[in-house]
């Protein structure tokens, strides 16, 4: 608990800080700390946003006052060895690895002396933690991949870069939501839109989460690109618990 640190952060939220470093220890104890606050019915709290290292708790001052909120949340991290942690769900995410969508990938495996074959199967083998969502609505900050393809970011960054598009930089990966400018190395595309303004549930992953991607070829991207814009596309999910260790 000393380890623990309450950050004021303006007039309606304060950060609870676990630690100074990217940790799937750290994020467990985040996970369950948001869980034990969600289910404690403290008043006034508004919205939690996870992060690498912390939890930010939106809060309403005119029910709950700072003071008195910083000694419920401290009173909660006595019980976190308890909480139950629900088994994480695993989006699997298609991408179209190559060609126009992933112009980089020839010098990701030049620099990592691959073939772009073993890069496509290094990059999709892991099922990767979404960490945080920040940047753009819906980019994935995602952890565990393998460091033998990690490539430095661009010299100069695109100023447009489609949504869609599958990045590294240095040793992340992650996915492009939306059209943005961005640095990053690209090594394909997926048609599954991690943000539609339109949908009931705007922003596709979460927190928590993983991601896991798989190789597909133009028929397929298209098939699901026309179910995208339809409305009618379910992206495939499973439990983590399933995965044989």
């Amino acid at each position: 608990m000393d380890e623990v640190r309450f950050l004021n952060a303006g007039d309606t939220a304060v950060t609870v800080e676990f630690g100074n470093e990217i940790s799937v220890a750290i994020n467990g104890r985040i996970r369950a700390f948001n869980i034990a606050l969600l289910e404690s019915g403290i008043s006034g709290i508004v919205e939690t946003v996870p992060t690498y290292r912390s939890l930010m708790v939106h809060y309403d001052p005119g029910v709950i006052r700072y003071a008195a909120l910083e000694q419920k949340l401290k009173g909660l991290l006595g019980g976190l060895d308890k909480v139950q942690i629900p088994p994480s769900e695993v989006l699997e995410i298609p991408v179209l690895y190559g060609g126009e969508e992933g112009p980089d990938l020839p010098f990701v495996a030049e620099q990592g002396g691959r073939s772009v074959d073993e890069v496509i199967a290094i990059h999709s083998a892991p099922e990767y933690l979404i960490y945080m969502l920040g940047f753009t609505p819906g980019f994935t900050y995602l952890g565990g991949m393998d460091e033998s393809i990690a490539t430095p970011r661009l010299k100069t960054p695109r100023v447009k870069i489609p949504a869609g598009s599958v990045g590294i930089a240095g040793a992340q990966t992650g996915v492009y939501p939306i059209d943005s400018p961005g640095g990053w190395q690209l090594i394909g595309q997926t048609p599954v839109r991690m943000y539609a303004p339109e949908r009931e549930k705007p922003i596709l992953p979460e927190a928590g989460q993983y991601m896991k991607f798989y190789p597909i070829d133009r028929a397929e991207y298209d098939r699901i690109a026309e179910q995208e814009a339809a409305g009618t596309y379910v992206c495939k999910r499973h439990s983590r618990e399933e995965v044989a260790e």
